[in-house]
C-alpha cells in the first residue's frame, strides 16, 4: 500500500480511463503515477454490499438463491447455472406447479418453487389470469377442465397450456402428460361451448332443480360430462425430459444421466468439468448428453464435426475429425445418451474433446465372467494372461470387464481395474471361453431400467 502525496498535471497521457470525466493523476511517494485510482467511497460500497450478499447467502440460502433465480428469470443460462448451484448446495428446485407456482421462484422450506415467469412461451397476461382465477374464484384448480372453465381462453390459449402440460405444471393434477395434451383440444372447446352457455342465459336440467346432493353437483358443475381422447401411454422419461429442456431451457425435474448411477459404477466416467486435468494423451471415457450436432465439410471435401456435450457437471465441445466421424457418424443424434471416448485438447486457449468413438448408452454392452471361488484362487493368473492380450494396447478403446463370483448361495459382482479392459468383445469372449471361462456380453443398462 503506497501514500499519495500530491496531486499534479501530466498534460494529455494515454491512460485507461475507468469512468471519469476528468483526468486524476496521482503522484505517489515512490515517485510513480497513478491514473484514475479507486476512490475510497466506491470501495466502502462494494465491499458493504459483498458483505451484505455473503452473509444472505451463508445464513438464508435458500431465501438467496431463489432471489437469484427471479432476478435471472429472462435468461436461461443463468437460470441453469443457478439452478446448478443450487444442487450442489443442497437445494431442491422443484418443477413448475399450476396449484403453487407464483410468478417469481418462491421458496418453500429447504426447497425452491420453479417461478412461472421463467417458462418460456407463457407470457405475462396468460400467468396473471391463471393465478387470479388461482387465488381470487375458487382456489387450487382440480382438473384441466376446472381451470379452462375459470380462465379466458382468449388470453390464455392453447400454447401457454401446452406449455405449463409439457413442463410439468399439471403433474399435482394427472401425471400422464400425454393423456393431457391429447385431452387439451377437446376439452378448450368444451369449456367454451360452456361459456356461450352462460353468456347466453341457459341452464341444464340440474340448476332447475337445485338438487344438493353430492353427485348432483358433480353433474351440476358439468365436469362429468368432459370429454377425453382415448387413453394412451404417457410419455417416456427421456421424452418428458427432452420437452423441458425444449421449454425451459435446461433440466428441471432430474437430468437424463440422473438414472444411470449403475453405469458409472461399472464404466467409471469422469465428469466433463474434470477434463481439464487429465493428461492430454490419455484416454478418458464420459457418460454425456450429446447437445448439439454440427457437421462441415473439411477444404479436402471429408466430412467431420464439432459437438456440445452435456452432463450434471458442465458442458465442453467435442471435435470428431474425418475418419472418426465416417465410423459413428449414425450415432450422432441430438439429445441421445452416450458413452464417449476421447483425449483433452486445447484450441485457443478452448478446452475441447477429441472423440475416437462413441457408443448409445442403451446398447453399450460389458464383457462378463463367472467364475468359482476356486478359479479366482487356481486362475486369476490365466484370466489376467488373456485379458491383457485383449487390451489392443494403449490408445484401443476399451470395454470394461465384470467379474462375478458365485459360490452357489450368493454372487458378488468385480469390476475389474482398467488394465484389464479389452478392445473387441467378441474376440475376447472367444479367448475366455476357449480357456474354459464362462464368458458373455452383458448390456450395460438392463432393458427396462432406464
Amino acid at each position: 500500500m503506497v501514500k499519495i502525496i500530491s496531486r499534479k498535471s501530466l498534460g494529455t497521457q494515454s491512460v485507461y480511463d475507468i469512468g471519469v470525466e476528468r483526468e486524476h493523476n496521482f503522484l505517489l511517494s515512490n515517485g510513480l503515477v497513478a491514473s484514475n485510482c479507486f476512490n475510497k467511497s466506491h470501495s466502502t460500497a462494494y465491499a458493504y454490499v459483498t458483505y451484505q450478499t455473503a452473509y444472505l447467502k451463508a445464513n438464508y440460502p435458500v431465501e438467496y438463491m431463489a432471489a437469484l433465480l427471479t432476478a435471472s428469470s429472462n435468461n436461461p443460462d443463468k437460470v441453469k447455472n443457478y439452478i446448478d448451484t443450487c444442487k450442489k448446495m443442497g437445494i431442491r428446485v422443484e418443477p413448475p406447479d399450476i396449484n403453487r407456482s407464483q410468478i417469481d421462484f418462491t421458496p418453500i422450506g429447504e426447497e425452491i418453487l420453479f417461478g412461472l415467469s421463467a417458462v418460456r412461451n407463457l407470457g405475462q397476461g396468460a400467468i396473471e389470469v391463471i393465478l387470479t382465477a388461482r387465488e381470487e374464484a375458487g382456489g387450487t384448480f382440480e382438473s384441466l377442465a376446472d381451470l379452462c372453465t375459470r380462465v379466458d381462453l382468449q388470453i390464455v390459449k392453447r400454447s401457454p397450456l401446452e406449455t405449463l402440460i409439457k413442463c410439468g405444471g399439471f403433474d399435482c393434477l394427472n401425471p400422464n402428460r400425454h393423456q393431457l395434451l391429447d385431452d387439451l383440444d377437446l376439452i378448450m372447446t368444451w369449456a367454451r361451448n360452456r361459456a356461450k352457455e352462460r353468456e347466453s342465459g341457459q341452464i341444464n336440467l340440474f340448476d332447475m332443480f337445485g338438487n344438493n346432493d353430492k353427485q348432483n353437483d358433480k353433474n351440476k358443475n358439468g365436469f362429468d360430462a368432459v370429454p377425453s381422447a382415448p387413453p394412451v401411454e404417457d410419455f417416456s422419461l427421456q421424452e418428458k425430459l427432452k420437452q423441458e429442456k425444449e421449454l425451459l431451457g435446461f433440466f428441471v425435474s432430474e437430468h437424463p444421466l440422473d438414472s444411470l448411477k449403475q453405469v458409472r459404477n461399472i464404466l467409471s466416467p469422469i465428469n466433463l468439468s474434470d477434463l481439464a486435468g487429465q493428461p492430454k494423451r490419455n484416454l478418458v471415457s464420459a457418460i454425456a448428453i450429446l447437445a448439439e450436432v454440427k457437421p462441415i465439410t473439411t477444404k479436402k471435401g471429408d466430412r467431420m464435426a464439432f459437438v456440445q456435450l452435456e452432463d450434471a457437471t458442465g458442458q465442453v465441445e467435442g471435435v470428431i475429425f474425418p475418419a472418426t466421424y465416417e465410423r459413428i457418424q449414425d450415432e450422432l443424434q441430438q439429445d441421445a445418451r452416450l458413452i464417449v471416448w476421447g483425449k483433452a485438447d486445447t484450441r485457443d486457449d478452448k478446452l475441447q474433446m477429441i472423440l475416437e468413438d462413441v457408443e448409445p448408452v442403451e446398447t453399450a454392452k460389458i464383457v462378463t465372467v463367472e467364475l468359482t471361488p476356486q478359479q479366482v484362487q487356481t486362475d486369476s493368473e490365466n484370466l489376467k494372461g488373456i485379458l491383457r492380450g485383449q487390451a489392443g494396447g494403449k490408445k484401443g478403446v476399451k470395454i470394461p470387464v465384470l467379474a462375478i463370483v458365485n459360490d452357489g448361495q450368493q454372487r458378488q459382482c468385480i469390476r475389474l481395474g482398467a488394465d484389464f479392459w479389452v478392445t473387441d468383445r467378441q474376440v475376447a469372449i472367444a479367448a475366455l471361453q476357449n480357456a474354459r471361462f464362462k464368458a458373455r456380453e452383458e448390456l450395460v443398462i438392463p432393458k427396462g431400467s432406464a
